[in-house]
C-alpha cells in the first residue's frame, strides 16, 4: 500500500430501508426489504486546511442520498426484463406473468439494471460524486469508495479513481 491520506465515514444514520427484487429473464426474487448501511471512503491529498475532505460534508451529502432511497421500493429503470409504466400517481411494473402497482411516491426509479447492492453502491458513488462536483469539493480527491451493506457482515463495494481534467 502506498502512503497517503483517506477518510472513512460509516455512521449509524447513513442508512436506508428499502424494498427490492432482483429480476432477469426466467428468474425473479420475491419482493423483500433490507436495512441498508452506507460506508464512504475518500482518498486524497492533504489540503492546506489539514483535511482530505470535511467529514461533515460527506455525512450530510450521503445522508441526503440515503433519504431519497429510504422507505421506497427500488426499481431498476434499465432492466432488460421489467416493464415500467407511470400512470398518474401510480407506477406499474410487469415482469413476465407478474405485475405490481405501487404509489409513485413509494418508488425510487434508479438508472441501474438490477437493484443489487453492487449497483446501489455504484449509483450512490455517482450521486456523491455529482454532489461534491457541484460544490467544487473534488480538487484534492483521488478516489471514492462506497460500500452498501444489506446486513451485518455482508456488503458490496464500488470504488473508482477521480479523473482529473
Amino acid at each position: 500500500m502506498k502512503p497517503g491520506f483517506s477518510i472513512h465515514v460509516a455512521k449509524e444514520n447513513l442508512k436506508f430501508s428499502a424494498a427490492h427484487f432482483i429480476a432477469y429473464p426466467g428468474f425473479r426474487e420475491p419482493l423483500h426489504g433490507h436495512n441498508y448501511q452506507i460506508g464512504v471512503r475518500v482518498e486524497g491529498r492533504l489540503a492546506a486546511t489539514g483535511y482530505v475532505l470535511d467529514f461533515g460534508l460527506i455525512k450530510r451529502l450521503t445522508r441526503e442520498i440515503a433519504d431519497r432511497l429510504d422507505e421506497r421500493t427500488i426499481v431498476p429503470a434499465l432492466s432488460d426484463c421489467l416493464r415500467i409504466e407511470r400512470d398518474g400517481r401510480q407506477v406499474h411494473l410487469r415482469y413476465e406473468d407478474d405485475s405490481f402497482s405501487l404509489p409513485a411516491s413509494d418508488v425510487a426509479i434508479l438508472p441501474i439494471v438490477h437493484s443489487s447492492a453492487e449497483e446501489l453502491a455504484r449509483y450512490i458513488w455517482n450521486e456523491l460524486y455529482k454532489a461534491l462536483a457541484d460544490r467544487n469539493a473534488l480538487a484534492d480527491v483521488i478516489a471514492i469508495e462506497i460500500s452498501v451493506a444489506e446486513g451485518p457482515g455482508q456488503a458490496a463495494v464500488y470504488s473508482s479513481e477521480i479523473e482529473t481534467k
